[in-house]
């Protein structure tokens, strides 16, 4: 095989979100304003973003005939059911907040106000200090005018941050991590924090320290994709 004698092997792509021309512009306008930060120049954002975990990740088990009733072959629920949650966390070098995890319903404007931004943002920032960012994407929640009004009434700076830009946002790698570590180990929702908790400063310290790396890589690539 031609192919296999280039070196060439079939793998799964990496999988991205589309980018447009206004999504390119935007996150290379901000690769260039933020390529020269430095690890102190981060250390007063708060990295934030919801995600949803899917609590049970496997419904069988290998078992003999008889042996149904077994401690070892009972697959068992909490009370959240094996369903998902959505959680809000945020990072910085000065730690993790609190994970929130959302009751069940939509997530709303004025929730994320009063759940997030008064619960968990404003006191963050109130002992960070005046230099305190916020870092949250465009979800309509998140720009919705009773957020921005709430922002601008405490006093809470908010990054202009870029559309269609995970690779930027620090705290995606974190769910990953989290994810990954839930369905090795089928942990329930009230051990979530625990896996946060575990997520040690030195971790979050790196994912810091790559934010200049990832900037010229959004650079060199004119806007577009990155690795990360």
């Amino acid at each position: 095989n031609r192919l296999h004698e280039g070196g060439m092997r079939a793998r799964r792509p990496q999988v991205g979100v589309v980018l447009t021309a206004q999504h390119r512009a935007g996150r290379l306008a901000f690769a260039r304003e933020h390529q020269d930060w430095q690890i102190r120049h981060w250390r007063p954002v708060l990295f934030t973003d919801e995600s949803r975990f899917t609590l049970s990740t496997c419904d069988r088990v290998w078992r003999r005939r008889g042996e149904r009733s077994a401690a070892c072959n009972i697959l068992q629920h909490d009370r959240f059911g094996s369903g998902s949650i959505m959680v809000w966390g945020g990072i910085s070098l000065e730690g993790c907040t609190a994970l929130h995890v959302f009751a069940r319903g939509s997530l709303t404007a004025v929730r994320y106000r009063d759940e997030i931004l008064r619960a968990l943002v404003r006191p963050y920032a109130g002992a960070v200090g005046p230099v305190f960012l916020l870092m949250q994407d465009n979800a309509r929640p998140h720009v919705a005018g009773v957020c921005q009004q709430f922002l601008q009434d405490e006093g809470i700076d908010a990054m202009d941050w870029p559309a269609r830009s995970p690779d930027l946002n620090l705290i995606e790698h974190i769910w990953d991590i989290m994810s990954r570590s839930i369905h090795q180990c089928h942990v329930a929702p009230q051990t979530v924090q625990e896996l946060v908790d575990a997520l040690v400063q030195k971790t979050i310290r790196h994912l810091i320290r790559s934010m200049p790396r990832r900037c010229r890589e959004v650079i060199q690539t004119r806007g577009g994709h990155t690795h990360y």
